[in-house]
């Protein structure tokens, strides 16, 4: 079956629709779609057995369900069965009562696939459906529909599978984070992750490939592929966990298609329920392989009480020892949880694949916890590469998107190194826009006709050269013509190179003092000032004295102003010292002893900066730094503070010093940056001449209206 024909079995399928259209909301569709092509393949599945397996339950019934369940999941070959005497087809011969048959049907299955049906709630939608006289009909197009394995093998459903999730995803128009990842965005993920791999074509290799959002298994199923493809005596053991029920019904429903132990597959947040903890004997459960595309720029506030615990509890025991992002986006909890589920290098080691958003990559300050989880990961030596991948390759969400490829047992070649790959021009143009869609990596095996850029982006990653280049054709700025420019596809750093410190610079306070009349005013706006004439007491006899005695202490600090203006008001220190000490003199002579708050209001009020004034002085002779003047800069890890300090600050501000105590140690991983090219804008003739022939256009355009 070709790619072609898979859409059209899924778009035959979809146009079941029709007849929902009115009752159902297109957002509701998939709801009723995505169940009955399960239950149809199901029901496929099993009709060639279906008798015998009805002549067996009669002669076994009384043994335990342990034994029921292995005999007659040995006659059917697959691990699931159906005890009713009912399939689609025969549903259609009593029209009056197929609501209570479907759903008997759907009883008579085996435990777990019932539970799939119930994740999917596929209970209410027959009620629905036959309140609005439609099952009928809905059942009689699906029982017309061949999903038997003749027509179509496992791997071709998987792709219908694919599209109807497609489909549906873009009617109920979820959001960026809910995407669902497209087949060449996971083909290429598991090429990064396993064509290094020298073991896979060892006889009967066990590998355990895990992904904790694993949505409908879309990448548990290509990673198995691509090592049976390799190796057809290996044997690939998938595990994966999502939250969604729909999503997870879908991806259990497939590993029962394909004979996979659909236990594997766990219902719950990744979280707040972590599925592979532990085994079965109470060790932690370690994989062989990882990849996720967990949703990006989503909030975790609904486990953030959980997750937060286990992180103060457990430290680097648990899984969030590192740090915590912000809360409006969880992607790096889901590498942190991956990370802990490493096997130990002397076990063989892990390796991961996830797919991200552009902000794990720089979000966070240094000392912010997306920095600490940076700095973790690069200074443990677990990031291998990171891809910079085309932008609208997703259905629902047209932004960038990265590959991390992370192990913690690199290549001799790879220590201590980072290989950042740009592979945004490795695309090509959809035939037609599905969605946000407009993109796609291109591979020959989905069209003869596209280039092998799945494998270029491979090999580029293989080669692990610095400045590795490519030739693309672009449209010239000009001349609007395509022309062929060779852009560099691969760079390699040394971990550090994506570290710095963040120092604080400060500069001194300068500050002017003079008793002015407008100075003098300011007062009455400062805080310290205006809550001498408030009061917190409750009585309201104690709070109305309080108040009317502040009122009296700001008239004393008034006239005393008053005075000081007398004798010092056109004066302009600018030494606080020399201010201060007139101040004083008055304030001993007038009686009224200034508190600490009420002195720093004066100073406030009376005071301005003044680059000219003498620096401000702590009472060890330190200079006071201007909160106004802070700075800060970034230092590169491999160079040295003081001589940063010296060749880029001081020649622009003598006077500035480092706040070491403040000093913080961040990493980002700036892509975009390494990657840029500087184009020259175009020649202002060429600019002049577009803007000349634009103004031709609204004149033509304008004549035509008022003609």
């Amino acid at each position: 079956m070709t790619t072609e024909s898979h859409a059209q079995l899924a778009n035959f399928i979809w146009s079941i629709c029709n007849l929902l259209r009115g009752p159902y909301k297109r957002n509701e569709y998939r709801k009723v779609i995505l169940p009955l092509t399960v239950l149809r393949r199901f029901d496929s599945l099993l009709a060639p057995t279906k008798a015998q397996v009805l002549a067996e339950h009669a002669s076994i019934k009384t043994k335990p369900e342990t034994v029921v369940r292995s005999l007659l999941q040995r006659i059917t070959d697959r691990p699931f069965y159906n005890l009713s005497r009912l399939d689609l087809p025969r549903l259609l011969d009593d029209p009056n009562q197929l609501a209570p048959n479907l759903n008997a049907y759907i009883n008579g299955f085996s435990k777990n696939v019932r539970e799939i049906m119930e994740r999917f709630a596929f209970d209410q939608q027959i009620a629905r459906m036959a309140e609005k006289n439609l099952l009928y009909e809905v059942i009689k197009k699906f029982a017309a529909v061949d999903l038997s394995p003749g027509r179509v093998d496992n791997v071709q459903m998987g792709y219908v599978f694919e599209e109807l999730i497609r489909i549906g995803a873009e009617q109920s128009n979820e959001e960026a984070g809910e995407h669902f990842t497209p087949r060449e965005v996971i083909k290429l993920m598991v090429n990064l992750l396993l064509s290094p791999e020298q073991d896979l074509r060892k006889s009967h290799v066990v590998k355990t490939i895990y992904d904790p959002a694993c949505g409908t298994g879309g990448m548990l199923s290509v990673a198995e592929r691509y090592i049976r493809d390799l190796n057809a005596d290996a044997d690939p053991h998938l595990f994966g966990q999502d939250w969604n029920d729909e999503s997870w019904a879908i991806c259990k429903a497939d590993m029962l298609i394909k004979g996979e132990d659909a236990d594997n597959i766990v219902l719950g947040d990744t979280f707040t329920r972590d599925g592979f903890d532990h085994d079965a004997e109470g060790k932690k459960r370690t994989f062989d392989y990882m990849l996720a595309n967990p949703p990006f720029g989503v909030e975790w506030k609904q486990q953030q009480k959980y997750i937060e615990r286990e992180a103060d509890l457990l430290g680097y025991g648990g899984r969030f020892g590192a740090g915590l992002p912000r809360i409006n986006d969880g992607s790096l909890l889901f590498l942190q949880h991956m990370l802990a589920k490493m096997r130990a290098p002397t076990e063989g080691g892990s390796r991961i694949g996830i797919v991200f958003n552009g902000s794990p990559l720089f979000t966070g300050d240094a000392g912010s916890g997306e920095s600490n989880i940076r700095q973790w990961i690069i200074e443990n030596d677990w990031l291998e590469a990171v891809v910079a991948l085309p932008d609208q390759l997703f259905y629902n969400t047209g932004i960038s998107t990265y590959v991390w490829v992370l192990t913690n047992r690199k290549e001799p070649r790879r220590k201590n190194k980072v290989q950042l790959i740009d592979a945004r021009r490795f695309f090509v143009k959809m035939p037609k826009s599905l969605g946000n869609k407009r993109n796609k990596i291109g591979d020959p095996a989905d069209r003869a006709s596209e280039p092998d850029q799945i494998g270029d982006i491979t090999r580029v990653f293989g080669n692990f050269a610095d400045g590795e280049t490519r030739t693309f054709a672009e449209e010239d700025l000009i001349t609007k013509q395509l022309v062929d420019k060779q852009r560099v596809v691969s760079k390699v750093f040394d971990n550090a190179d994506f570290g710095f410190h963040k120092i604080t610079v400060e500069r001194p306070l300068r500050l002017n003092f003079q008793a002015s009349p407008e100075r003098i005013a300011r007062i009455e706006a400062e805080s310290a000032f205006a809550r001498l004439a408030t009061s917190t007491k409750k009585n309201e006899t104690a709070r109305l004295e309080e108040i009317e005695a502040g009122r009296r202490r700001q008239d004393e600090i008034r006239q005393l102003l008053r005075q000081f203006a007398q004798t010092h008001g056109a004066t302009l220190f600018k030494d606080r010292t020399a201010f201060l000490t007139a101040l004083r003199d008055v304030d001993r002579a007038a009686g009224v002893r200034l508190s600490a708050p009420a002195l720093k209001a004066v100073l406030a009020a009376l005071g301005e900066r003044d680059d000219t004034a003498e620096i401000c002085r702590d009472r060890d002779g330190n200079p006071e730094p201007d909160a106004e003047l802070r700075d800060t800069e970034s230092v590169p890890l491999k160079e040295s503070i003081t001589e940063y300090f010296r060749r880029e600050v001081l020649p622009h501000v003598p006077d500035a010093w480092i706040d070491e105590s403040k000093t913080k140690v961040g990493y980002e991983i700036p892509l975009n940056r390494h990657f840029y090219r500087y184009e020259p804008p175009r020649p202002l003739e060429v600019i002049e001449a577009d803007i000349k022939a634009l103004e031709d256009d609204i004149k033509r355009m304008l004549g035509e209206v008022t003609s």
